[in-house]
């Protein structure tokens, strides 16, 4: 039976890296006493997969694991055996039922929601929302980005998908997922260099909330957008 955890990631955990959250999930399952499948082999592990790795130092309301179970309670009491061991700062969220064809979390990743906050005092200065704004109204933006075959200059304007700002919040809805990923914090630190140039914005100046993970279930080349969470189904 596959299965599809949605966890939000606050507090000090923001501070843990993915391999971290991995091992904490792995005891988490143990404890919570969940009858999960294992690999075959000489070095048996659980079979769970995660959708996309948070960067250290991210909050997230929408982060998704893959765990394949032998048999599995009710996604109430699932939520609540699994919420009873974990720590403050992560809480399992929903426990839902994939169809047994479907492709795991980390391979259908298309898109994500980010809200994304200066901290105080370093808003890049006066009217920064509507120059913001100004700078994304462009065909183009390129931009250096490190990928597998070394730095190569990419245009990230078609991964932005959209962009609003509200009372000082940048909400972003980008391209993420193994063939084009954009980092929101890349946007605002070249934005911030075409404001003043030489000046690079740290991961210390912002807070990156990330809202959903999305698949793309459109056809034709039409993107149509679903969250994870609705591939499954409750288990009564």
């Amino acid at each position: 039976m596959n299965i599809r955890i949605k966890f939000s990631k606050t507090g000090p955990l923001r501070f843990i890296s993915h391999l971290d959250v991995m091992r904490y999930f792995q005891k988490v399952i143990r404890r919570a006493d969940m009858d999960i499948c294992f690999s075959e082999g000489f070095s048996p592990h659980m079979l769970m997969s995660f959708a996309a790795p948070l960067g250290v130092g991210l909050t997230s309301e929408g982060e998704y694991v893959d765990i394949r179970m032998n048999h599995a309670p009710s996604s109430r009491e699932a939520l609540e055996r699994m919420n009873a061991v974990m720590a403050e700062g992560m809480e399992a969220i929903s426990f839902r039922r994939l169809p047994d064809n479907s492709k795991n979390a980390m391979s259908i990743v298309a898109a994500a929601d980010y809200e994304v906050r200066f901290r105080q005092g370093r808003e890049p200065g006066k009217d920064w929302e509507k120059r913001l704004l100004d700078f994304l109204d462009q065909p183009a933006i390129r931009v250096l980005k490190d990928t597998k075959k070394g730095q190569q200059e990419v245009d990230i304007r078609p991964w932005i998908y959209d962009c609003t700002i509200q009372d000082g919040v940048i909400r972003m809805q980008v391209s993420a997922g193994s063939v084009h990923n954009l980092r929101p914090e890349l946007f605002i630190q070249v934005f911030a260099l075409h404001e003043r140039q030489g000046y690079l914005v740290t991961s210390s100046e912002l807070h990156i909330h990330r809202l959903e993970i999305y698949a793309d279930q459109g056809t034709e080349g039409k993107r149509r957008l679903i969250p994870l969470e609705a591939l499954g189904e409750d288990i009564g």
